[in-house]
């Protein structure tokens, strides 16, 4: 009979977000934080996951051209200061408070970073702050883009400014590089442990630091994103979104595409926790922002796709849980043991075709 992975507890808070317009002050929203990250430590959290974009509104649904406006809502790291958003004067209070609470904090945020030659390019950037290191210790760039650069027309032929990302953003250029945290498990086994055989006699797979993936919003519909960390053991997907509930140029009432918006949101995240055999942290921003709806939604999921706890409003709430990482052990060595299923002489078309190309019609 196989032995039983030892517990591996962790107590974990999705900090979903209202609405922030438009005209909040930054420190009203920077409040709100604080206010959200004392509750979660009050509750026992490790680890707090605050929705993408959480320092501002979802400004790409607005066409600013005006370059000073739109600086606004970024913040400046660059080569010599990678983590710059850490000390802003408009975040710096948040990271303070997370290293004296002694909670990791998971931040989305619009990035402008410098080069070392100088060259100027913009992300939609997440970054993981480490409270006991008291540094950022992983930073995420979204890779899937949703949207278009200039705006659409919705059915009656006025222009639609929903949803600009790709006018701001380019795509992240990091891939999905998975890392482990420190001191968020007791007992977790180091590095040093393999030397001296404390291991154990079945090695250390799932008994160190957590292994832990980023993603950002739209990401979280493409399985190639979730299955790069499955195949780095991850145990744990962090993801903050802001999705739309209503795109007036598409079909359907607003109730009818927020319904539909909430059912792909939750599918996306539950199949790739299961197929990828981890939890999964899911926070929203949500509500009505800035005239836009925005869909809430805020779950955890667990590593057989069941729902752990999630989000009741559309406002700032926490969603708290205790799992036990030892439990992503049953998919990850059973159906999906990728080291015995896993057949790669037959993935090529995924890496190496882009758009859909169909086979030749019938004659």
């Amino acid at each position: 009979m196989a032995t039983k992975p030892s517990p591996r507890l962790l107590t974990v808070a999705a900090a979903q977000m209202g609405p922030n317009q438009l005209a909040d002050p930054r420190e009203k929203i920077l409040g709100r934080m604080l206010k959200l990250l004392n509750d979660a430590a009050s509750q026992g959290a490790k680890l707090v996951v605050f929705p993408e974009l959480a320092l501002t509104t979802f400004f790409p649904r607005h066409q600013i051209d005006d370059p000073v406006k739109k600086a606004e809502f970024f913040e400046l790291e660059s080569h010599d200061n990678p983590h710059g958003v850490v000390d802003s004067a408009r975040a710096k209070p948040l990271f303070e408070k997370a290293k004296e609470l002694g909670t990791d904090l998971y931040v989305g945020y619009a990035e402008r970073w410098t080069d070392e030659s100088g060259k100027v390019t913009d992300y939609n950037a997440t970054i993981y702050y480490s409270a006991s290191a008291g540094r950022v210790i992983a930073k995420y760039r979204k890779v899937h883009l949703p949207g278009t650069k200039e705006p659409v027309e919705d059915k009656t032929g006025r222009g639609v400014e929903q949803q600009l990302e790709k006018r701001y953003f380019s795509p992240g250029n990091f891939g999905f590089q998975a890392f482990r945290a420190p001191d968020l498990v007791t007992g977790a086994v180091k590095a040093g442990s393999l030397a001296t055989g404390e291991a154990g006699a079945n090695g250390a797979e799932g008994k160190g630091d957590p292994i832990i993936g980023m993603i950002i919003c739209n990401d979280r519909r493409w399985s190639e994103a979730w299955r790069c960390y499955g195949l780095q053991g991850v145990e744990l997907v962090l993801d903050g979104y802001n999705t739309t509930s209503y795109a007036p140029q598409y079909d359907g009432t607003p109730e009818e595409q927020e319904a539909e918006a909430l059912f792909h949101h939750h599918i996306s995240c539950q199949g790739g926790s299961y197929t990828n055999a981890c939890f999964s942290v899911n926070t929203a921003k949500c509500g009505v922002e800035d005239g836009g709806g925005l869909i809430a939604g805020t779950v955890i999921y667990d590593p057989n796709g069941h729902v752990v706890a999630e989000s009741k409003t559309k406002d700032d709430e926490l969603v708290v849980a205790t799992i036990d990482l030892a439990l992503c052990r049953k998919g990850k060595e059973r159906v999906f043991a990728f080291e015995k299923h896993r057949r790669v002489e037959h993935y090529g078309r995924l890496v190496g075709q882009v758009g859909v190309e169909e086979p030749p019609l019938l004659d």
